[in-house]
């Protein structure tokens, strides 16, 4: 692989202008997000499936959120992403941006949902920004997607691009694997975040891809990367919120940080509630009506 060497790191923002820890009140936007990349500014991203879970993420300062298809696995009980349709997209996306004020908001476009060609992408990318308000779209690949991310671009819809383990795809892949390893792979993935970029995407999404190889794709790009599983190196990090959190039960991949145990919090909660009622006492006197 080619070593390109890294761009020199600008001031950082001050209060007014940060995209974490900023004390504007718009929305953030695109351009927000390119500024970030030029002053080398690194900032979070959380997905967000309803608006009370994204309004809390908002008053925290979490600068963009992405309502996944990852809703299929954490939110809605299915199997994988595959089974999630532009209704469910669309209603919950729509829940995310009435719970939010600042954030950008990022709505995925779910399988099935654009692969026919770029005309299917612009009807169902246009759902998402008219139906539900959303700030961008998301989807899946490189140069395989470059007709429906320039149509999006062109019809004036912010497109975000997701290279790596794409979990579309994960079928075709084999797998849930470590995308990128050796030097054709590495190349391949290197042309298609450029294919993404000429083709007006204003960020790349990075999953499951070696260091190395994320922090050379994060230097040869203009835009942001943002990575999942993906090293230390890239422009910004995503988990699922319900990782990040310690919602979701069972092993962890190895990338995710558990900043909480909220499973274990609310499990217990609802045992003390049940405790309580099965007990006699709740309701207490204080909890009565006379």
């Amino acid at each position: 692989m080619t070593n390109v060497s890294p761009a020199p790191k600008q001031p950082q923002a001050d209060s007014s202008t940060a995209l974490y820890g900023g004390k504007g009140t718009r929305r953030v936007t695109v351009r927000d997000i390119a500024d970030a990349k030029q002053r080398g500014e690194k900032w979070p991203m959380l997905t967000a499936y309803d608006a009370m879970t994204a309004s809390v993420f908002d008053e925290a300062g979490i600068p963009v959120m992405l309502v996944g298809d990852s809703m299929g696995n954490c939110h809605l009980g299915y199997e994988s992403t595959v089974p999630v349709t532009m209704d469910e997209m669309t209603i919950l996306s729509a829940a995310v941006v009435r719970g939010t004020k600042r954030a950008l908001i990022v709505g995925d476009l779910p399988f099935g949902s654009y692969q026919e060609g770029a005309v299917q992408a612009l009807r169902n990318a246009t759902r998402l920004v008219k139906e539900a308000g959303v700030g961008a779209v998301k989807l899946e690949g490189g140069e395989r997607s470059l007709r429906q991310t320039e149509l999006l671009v062109e019809s004036g819809i912010p497109v975000m691009s997701h290279l790596g383990l794409t979990p579309q795809s994960v079928h075709a892949l084999g797998g849930y694997r470590v995308q990128g390893r050796g030097d054709e792979a590495a190349h391949r993935m290197l042309r298609d975040a450029k294919a993404a970029q000429d083709a007006g995407a204003f960020a790349v999404v990075l999953e499951l891809v070696p260091a190395e190889l994320a922090a050379e794709v994060t230097r040869s790009l203009e835009i942001p990367t943002v990575g999942i599983g993906a090293g230390q190196e890239c422009d910004a990090q995503v988990l699922v919120w319900t990782d990040m959190a310690g919602m979701t039960g069972g092993r962890m991949p190895r990338f995710v940080k558990q900043y909480a145990q909220l499973r274990q919090t609310l499990g217990d909660a609802a045992k003390a509630f049940a405790e309580d009622v099965v007990g006699g006492a709740y309701p207490a006197e204080e909890h009565s009506f006379h």
